[in-house]
């Protein structure tokens, strides 16, 4: 694995119908209809939409028999209309279900938790490891039969592994861990090795993007070690919505892009389907031109791992480093007065205000002044330099930023490629120096990756903040938060980040630029600065009005900071992605809801006009109860 310069991943070409994947192929866009599949014109005008929008594969839910014949038709109508989109089936619980699409789809994806496997359930049971043969057993004589009906029907299968839907044989012997995640997936491609079934395409899923980046990351080793080389499909399971969902979806998708992984994306998000498609075609666009860059001659530490990243350590400085969560710094914009900080929902931690000091500092604000007024204060014996130590000796080719705190904290702005003699011998003389990093290379990911692990090779545990700089408009917000979420997807992963500083040259106001630096760490797990959603997108087994219903729970809960609500469609992956979130709303039935404290249900099949301020109450009456205490060492979530 090349850390540091851009190359897709070798894989095997995949036949799905009138396309092919992997290898050179491009990168494939998807959607999924949310329509029911026994509609046959709803689900032709739907997957029109989608084709128009740009999607490339169109999924189609087929939760029993009779859906699974009427993709007969659909396609029909489809192919007749002049398009040759290859359609796949989604199958759960029932692998009869497979058998039949597979005669009627280009492609079936079938889930390993709930193939063979019952459905998961969280129940405990050991296995020996000869009962656990025999399980393995039971999956490879159901699942042969289906891939030789795929080999007749010149059918594509996808192995589709969700964190949220493990089954509880595998949860028993792995938990709910990336190792289970891969091992769920392995036992299925090792049959399709074993039988010479080459069209497979992989995907393993989970709301949290970290799980989901390390599982994939794992996957792809577990299948070099086997000779394995089967594309891959990436998507973040549950996003969300909006601005939220986008991020989301960016930081995981494009943590695995900006690696060279990935031969077809789908963006889930809880909107109309054909809204995912220019969501993706933007991530994959956006990554891809990193191809063919300048070479990039990092080195990569000795103490890092891709497989299992850790934070690197640093020495903290007056709350950046260390074991604090990242910082946000924000830019005072041209339009702001000298008088005005605030900046977004939340107040960024530092702001940088250039030559012009506020005329009224506000307590609790950190700033950042350029060096050479940082020097005319001192001079000056300004009242808002606190301390009277000299300033460190900076590289000629940097540009030092100083910050007007009482621990008079030191940015030094670098660069992959800067003379390391002079600003490692800078840094070291000045542990309190909190580096900025910054690139304007074709490849800015390995860019900065290179002078992260420069600085770990050299000893160093200075901080590092990570500027991205950006040109857009406010029309192209979106692209915005899309690039900045994608450009720093790995970094956080990788456990490189100890702040974030967001700069656009537009006129995207600094409110958003905030809000979004914000929104990047909380998708990444690195800080939680608002309530979160995790919603699915709903599909033809969503037998109530999901939109309107995520709509009104986060009118309703859009205050409460630092909650997870989960929002399911249905039962497929509720239970299991909720593993992650405080409370879940999951439809049970027809208009009926069932609502989760954590993987438990507390109220099952209310109706949904009430379900809303069932789940208020479930909030409020959580919120009163005493905080457990953890034994030593103990946590409540990651």
């Amino acid at each position: 694995m090349d850390l540091f310069n851009f190359q897709r991943r070798a894989t095997t070409v995949v036949h799905v119908g009138a396309i092919d994947m992997g290898a050179d192929n491009p990168i494939r866009v998807q959607s999924m209809t949310t329509t029911n599949t026994n509609d046959t014109d709803a689900c032709v005008a739907q997957t029109e939409e989608i084709i128009k929008a740009g999607g490339e594969l169109v999924r189609l839910t087929t939760q029993g028999t009779k859906e699974a014949e009427n993709l007969q038709p659909i396609n029909a109508r489809l192919r007749a209309e002049g398009y040759d989109t290859p359609l796949v089936a989604d199958v759960h619980f029932n692998p009869n279900v497979a058998d039949v699409a597979a005669r009627f789809a280009e492609k079936v994806r079938v889930n390993p938790g709930n193939y063979v496997d019952p459905a998961r359930r969280f129940i405990k049971q050991e296995y020996t490891d000869e009962e656990y043969a025999q399980e393995l057993k039971k999956i490879e004589d159901r699942f042969v039969p289906f891939l030789r009906i795929c080999k007749e029907n010149h059918t594509a299968v996808r192995i589709g592994v969700n964190h949220g839907s493990l089954s509880d044989r595998i949860r028993n012997r792995y938990g709910d861990t990336p190792a289970g995640i891969v091992e769920s997936c392995m036992e299925f491609l090792r049959i399709c090795k074993r039988e010479d079934f080459n069209d497979v395409v992989i995907s393993v899923k989970a709301s949290n993007t970290v799980i989901m980046v390390q599982s994939v990351r794992m996957l792809v080793a577990a299948m070099d070690k086997e000779d394995m080389h089967y594309p891959l499909h990436l998507g973040v399971t549950e996003a969300g919505e909006g601005e939220d969902g986008r991020i989301k979806s960016a930081v995981g998708i494009g943590a695995l892009l900006a690696d060279g992984i990935g031969d077809t994306i789908r963006v889930s998000l809880s909107e109309e389907p054909a809204a995912e498609i220019p969501v993706a075609r933007h991530l994959v666009d956006y990554i891809g031109s990193h191809a063919g860059h300048l070479v990039i001659p990092g080195t990569a530490s000795k103490d890092f791992d891709w497989l299992h990243p850790q934070r690197r350590k640093t020495r903290a400085v007056a709350g950046i480093g260390g074991s604090n969560v990242p910082v946000v710094i924000a830019s005072k914009s041209r339009e702001q007065t000298s008088t005005v900080v605030d900046t977004g929902q939340q107040p960024a931690d530092y702001l940088y205000v250039g030559s012009q000091l506020p005329e009224k500092p506000v307590d609790g604000q950190k700033y950042l002044v350029d060096y050479d007024t940082y020097l005319a204060l001192q001079n000056a014996q300004s009242p808002l330099v606190t301390e009277g130590r000299l300033a460190p000796v900076f590289p000629t080719d940097a540009i030092p930023f100083i910050g007007m705190t009482k621990a008079e904290v030191k940015f030094l702005v670098l660069k992959f490629g800067a003379p390391t003699e002079e600003y490692q011998a800078c840094l070291r003389l000045h542990p309190e120096v909190v580096v900025v990093c910054v690139s304007n290379h074709q490849n800015r990911l390995g860019d900065q990756r290179a002078l992260v692990h420069e600085l770990m090779n050299a000893g160093l545990f200075n901080p590092v903040v990570f500027a991205q700089m950006y040109r857009h408009s406010k029309a192209e917000k979106s692209d915005f938060q899309l690039e900045a979420a994608a450009d720093m997807g790995a970094l956080m992963i990788d456990g490189l980040t100890d702040g974030l500083w967001l700069l656009n040259d537009g006129d995207i106001p600094q409110e958003t630029i905030v809000d979004t630096a914000f929104g990047i760490l909380q998708a990444a797990r690195l800080r939680v600065s608002k309530t979160e959603y995790i919603s699915c997108p709903g599909c033809g087994r969503t037998l109530y009005d999901l939109r309107e219903t995520i709509a009104k729970i986060r009118e309703a809960t859009k205050d409460m900071k630092g909650l997870k609500i989960g929002i399911m469609g249905c039962i497929v992956n509720g239970p299991g992605e909720m593993a992650d979130a405080d409370y879940g709303y999951v439809g049970a039935g027809v208009n009926k809801v069932s609502l989760y404290r954590g993987q438990v249900c507390v109220e099952k099949n209310i109706p949904q006009e009430v379900a809303v301020e069932h789940l208020l109450a479930l909030i409020r009456e959580g919120e009163e109860r005493p905080t457990p205490t953890l034994p030593k060492g103990g946590r409540t979530s990651e």
